[in-house]
């Protein structure tokens, strides 16, 4: 039997609490997700940090990857098949692009990325492409197959279509992750009526399309990604662990390359501090590997490093102000030289961080693919662009919102003997 339609005996299911059941019958399929590369996904969370915040945030790229395969099945399967726009010929390279499309996170996924300057897409394709057990499996499909999933996921083939079914403004991916990231962070921002949704999509031409008779639905999912940013994804708690976490990481770098003597030798991060990463040594991180050296990390002789990491695995987070950088620049030299005073290192623990989202889009200079318009099919087979249709969303188009917080450690700053006077000054500039 031919490897791309081989099925297997009887079909596999998963449990998945935002799905119901995740469904397999393909052999490729199968065989893909018991491959060593996209099983290191469990041990990736899906949302970093945020478990510090909703306890209940312990989900995996795992169960995601898993979530955004099954409604891309149920779209091509259910909706699409046997309408002529589709070509079922393309079903197994959807399946596998949706499937791996988050292949390449690494542990704690964008503060990670951030500090050691890579992105994770890149490391998508380099397993997909390279001598990996997924490369493997795709390559028995068709030689250029793991090529044609790798393009897919790169928003570069020629298939637009299968594309947005992945990466657009209202593809699979934030579908599941919306409802998947409310479910088990225990919120409700993050629902929306996907049936109806799915229901009413359409293929056509380049992208998927929704009918007009859909547009209510659309609406209430443009709005949980809304709620579900500010609410949930930016939440200040959440990104002061994510400082932290970056700062630890940050230290760690900076030690290495003075060649502190570390108690013990950061071996997995090697090739990481000489920015020269290897796919093999990156494969080998996950979160249970940096939670490892954080713990250990908490007995090191650099006060900075140890603190920081006792500060990430005992939850004792930096406080926050509210701060706007364009109008307040002058009160932050101040306050980074009342620290060096107070013996903080400004670097480590006085941190401007900014949070921004542009919810919905129909045109952005430069990335134009990127913010690809959601467009509704009108009765007359017309397509129009969403904003020009509800009022809803033209409120909400093209409006970014950008959040600053200032973070420092609020207990360094209580009174006490030493220091009395400069701490009491660091408070004021703070308003605590």
């Amino acid at each position: 039997m031919v490897y791309a339609v081989e099925k297997l005996s009887e079909e596999k299911v998963f449990k998945d609490p935002v799905h119901r059941y995740v469904h397999v019958r393909d052999r490729a399929i199968w065989d893909l997700i018991g491959t060593k590369e996209f099983q290191r996904l469990r041990r990736i969370k899906q949302l970093g940090t945020t478990f510090l915040t909703f306890h209940g945030a312990e989900h995996s790229r795992f169960h995601h990857s898993l979530g955004v395969y099954e409604i891309v099945r149920r779209i091509i399967d259910d909706v699409f098949v046997g309408r002529p726009e589709w070509n079922d010929e393309d079903r197994l390279l959807t399946l596998c692009a949706a499937l791996l499309h988050d292949l390449g996170h690494g542990p704690f996924s964008h503060a990670f990325e951030k500090v050691f300057d890579f992105d994770h897409e890149d490391f998508t394709r380099a397993i997909i492409l390279g001598d990996t057990d997924v490369n493997k499996v795709l390559s028995r499909v068709s030689p250029d197959f793991p090529k044609k999933v790798a393009e897919v996921i790169a928003k570069t083939s020629e298939k637009k279509l299968v594309v947005s079914l992945i990466s657009s403004q209202i593809d699979a991916d934030r579908m599941d992750y919306l409802q998947r990231d409310a479910y088990f962070t225990g919120v409700s921002y993050g629902h929306f009526d996907m049936e109806r949704i799915l229901r009413v999509m359409r293929p056509k031409e380049e992208q998927v399309v929704i009918k007009k008779s859909g547009m209510h639905a659309v609406e209430d999912y443009i709005m949980s990604r809304y709620q579900m940013y500010w609410q949930v994804y930016f939440h200040p708690v959440s990104r002061s662990a994510e400082v932290i976490l970056t700062k630890i990481l940050h230290r760690a770098k900076q030690l290495f390359k003075e060649n502190y003597s570390f108690k013990y030798e950061p071996i997995h991060f090697t090739s990481l501090f000489h920015e020269q990463v290897t796919l093999d040594a990156y494969l080998k991180l996950d979160e249970s590997v940096i939670m490892f050296y954080f713990q250990i990390w908490q007995e090191e002789k650099d006060s900075i490093l140890s603190d920081l990491c006792r500060r990430f695995v005992n939850r004792n987070l930096f406080k926050y102000a509210e701060f706007d950088p364009a109008k307040e620049y002058k009160k932050l030299a101040d306050l980074n030289s009342l620290f060096i005073k107070a013996g903080l290192d400004p670097e480590y623990y006085l941190v401007v961080d900014s949070s921004s989202d542009l919810p919905y889009d129909f045109y952005r200079p430069g990335e134009e693919e990127e913010r690809l318009p959601i467009h509704l099919l009108m009765k007359n087979g017309e397509l129009k662009e969403l904003s020009r249709e509800s009022e809803i969303v033209d409120a909400i188009s093209g409006k970014r919102r950008t959040d600053h917080k200032l973070y420092y450690p609020a207990d360094f700053l209580e009174d006490d003997l030493d220091d009395q006077d400069i701490k009491k000054q660091i408070r004021q500039f703070l308003e605590i």
